[in-house]
This record gives C-alpha cells, sequence and structure tokens, in this order.
C-alpha cells in the first residue's frame, strides 16, 4: 500500500529553519511529481512547492527564496527546506505525490512559528 509520512515539523522562531521530509512507500517517488502543500486555520489549501518527475520546480509566492524543494532518489525522499521562517509560515503541512493516474496524500506535519 502507498504511504507518505512527513516528519521535520515543530516549532521554531520566526528567522529559524525547518527541514521537512516526505518518505514514501509503495511508489516510485521519482516517478511522481512531488508537491508540498500548506493549510492553516480557517484558509484554504495552499500548493507550496512543486518538484516534477524532470526537475522542473515551482514554488509560491510567499516562499519564493525561502524554501527549496528536493529529492533523494534513493531515499524515496522529497524535501522542504524551509529558511526565514515568519509567522505566516505556521500551518499543517501536506505532503503530496502525483502522476496522471493516482493521487496521494501524507498525513501531515505541523509547524508553529512563533517567539
Amino acid at each position: 500500500q502507498v504511504q507518505l509520512v512527513e516528519s521535520g515539523g515543530g516549532l521554531v522562531q520566526p528567522g529559524g529553519s525547518l527541514r521537512l521530509s516526505c518518505a514514501a512507500s509503495g511508489i516510485i517517488f521519482s516517478t511522481y511529481a512531488g508537491n508540498w502543500y500548506r493549510q492553516a486555520p480557517g484558509k484554504q489549501r495552499e500548493l507550496v512547492a512543486t518538484i516534477t518527475r524532470g526537475g522542473t520546480i515551482n514554488y509560491a509566492d510567499s516562499a519564493k527564496g525561502r524554501f527549496t524543494i528536493s529529492r533523494d532518489g534513493a531515499k524515496n525522499t522529497v524535501y522542504l527546506q524551509m529558511n526565514s521562517l515568519k509567522p505566516e509560515d505556521t500551518a499543517q503541512y501536506y505532503c503530496n505525490a502525483r502522476s496522471v493516474v493516482a493521487n496521494y496524500w501524507g498525513q501531515g506535519t505541523q509547524v508553529t512559528v512563533s517567539s
């Protein structure tokens, strides 16, 4: 069965950094687009970053210059490095793997940016 497991969330002060990991099982992650979404209370789920099978990367405007998405094929894992974190980044972060015929989600990991 397909499973995506996020890790690396937690509480961090403004200006700090976190590295989120999304480890996949049951799929070869490199054959899927990898996405990071986030959802804060009372807000719509927002696409933060994407890395396609071909390596094309896109970020939300709010993430550009601060966040970096990457993947490690050997570890079957997609990462989101988050630097210069702001309180507005506080949300539940979800990993997603998407292909033409399938769409999988992780359970989410909480990121809280607060002093």
